[in-house]
């Protein structure tokens, strides 16, 4: 008499069930750091950020892998129990949302565009639409874009350091004695990474098509080097454009300059800072002036220890970046400080800053607009996008194309007025 073969028991055990609510509050607590940021003070706002960037800005992949996974589970059996269904009902909370957020995200253009037109009057767009009539259109926002704009004969060396390099965005049949419009992108990373690649694609692919050149540059970092060698390192960019960029078919007297983070800094302080003899060694005849700068959620402040997360960061660069405490290098600090810096003829500004920042708190955007507004001649505008993380346009999202089409009218206003 052969022996009855048991029946398998779907997956519904302890184990997978403990599993399965983990995973689902996870994905529920993940969703909601995306809605609003779980915490601003301390180091707790540097994993809030990491977690919640991505998940904030690429809502739709995020909660479309999740489906599929679930699918999967479901398949195998993970939900039937009473605790797994409970795992699904919190994994469908935050599906809601992320969807929530891109609704969210979608809904955000005016807060890009309003500024702009408050600043530089009704007429801004048509103004600009004129500039850009001058130039083929179309937008490439993803992240292989570099491959369309940048060959092997535009990755180019501006300075002596190993790291002194940079690409070259511009379009294959773009004129090389066109004279077209030049952006220096300063990326971020707290100083410490400072990697080209890849970040402003979404901004460098829109300009690069619409006939503009942008120039990619990567900086010595810390802590093996320290402040300041990058601004030195900025400057040294900005040069190099200055001397060089008309072999690629771009106008030497139409640079403008943008970044984000610690790119914000630095593109910042160099706008205000032109020809500044300290940070231009062996180059202090060239002019390193811009014609306009877009700091994007930057630092504009290295000397104030109050508030959000301003001990830490102090803490930060005495440590890793300036590597000099700050009691008796004072004024190092404040030299370092865009919000110092601020002047009259300073050039046209376009600053961003995201709402929900947890790595840089939006009140140091409004604090350095405040003060730059307060001396500048030229038009200071300022976008803060409700509910933005940190890095906002760093993915082609709906955040990062609205960046990109904002700014890319921002440049060409001040082209147009200006020729």
């Amino acid at each position: 008499m052969g022996l009855r073969r048991k029946r398998r028991r779907p997956r519904s055990s302890t184990a997978t069930d403990i599993t399965s609510l983990v995973r689902a509050t996870a994905e529920v607590l993940n969703a909601a750091n995306a809605v609003q940021p779980l915490g601003r003070e301390g180091y707790v706002t540097i994993p809030v950020f990491f977690l919640g960037w991505p998940t904030g800005e690429a809502a739709p992949v995020i909660a479309g892998a999740s489906v599929l996974d679930a699918l999967r589970r479901g398949i195998r059996g993970d939900f039937s129990s009473r605790s797994g269904r409970a795992a699904l009902a919190l994994t469908a909370a935050s599906w809601g949302l992320l969807g929530y957020v891109y609704y969210r995200n979608k809904k955000s253009q005016p807060s890009f565009e309003e500024p702009l037109r408050e600043a530089l009057g009704d007429d801004y767009a048509a103004v600009a639409k004129e500039e850009r009539r001058r130039r083929p259109g179309g937008v490439l926002r993803t992240s292989w874009a570099r491959r369309a704009y940048v060959k092997k004969t535009d990755v180019v060396r501006y300075g002596p350091h190993r790291v002194n390099v940079a690409d070259i965005w511009h379009r294959a049949d773009l004129p090389r004695d066109g004279k077209a419009p030049v952006l220096l992108q300063v990326p971020g990373g707290a100083w410490a990474i400072g990697m080209r690649r890849p970040q402003a694609y979404p901004l460098m692919s829109h300009l690069a098509e619409r006939g503009w050149i942008c120039v990619s540059m990567a900086y010595r970092i810390s802590p093996r080097n320290s402040w300041p060698a990058h601004i030195v390192d900025v400057k040294r960019a900005l040069a190099w454009v200055r001397e060089n960029i008309a072999d690629y078919g771009g106008d030497p007297e139409s640079i403008s300059i943008t970044g984000g983070s610690a790119g914000g800094h630095l593109c910042a302080l160099a706008a205000l800072t032109p020809n500044e003899p300290q940070w231009q060694p062996g180059f202090e005849d060239v002019d390193t002036s811009v014609v306009c700068a877009v700091p994007i959620y930057g630092r504009y402040d290295w000397f104030t220890g109050e508030g959000s997360g301003r001990p830490e960061f102090l803490s930060i660069l005495q440590k890793f970046i300036v590597k000099k405490p700050f009691a008796g290098n004072r004024q190092l600090y404040l030299d370092a400080s865009p919000i110092t810096r601020v002047r009259a003829d300073a050039p046209p500004f376009y600053v961003l800053h995201g709402e929900d920042d947890s790595i840089i708190p939006v009140r140091e955007g409004r604090e350095f607009v405040e003060a730059l507004k307060a001396v500048s001649n030229n038009p200071v505008v300022y976008s803060e996008i409700p509910h933005a993380q940190h890095a906002f346009d760093f993915f082609g999202s709906p955040h990062g194309d609205y960046t990109a089409q904002a700014v890319g009218r921002f440049l060409d206003w001040v082209r147009a007025k200006r020729t």
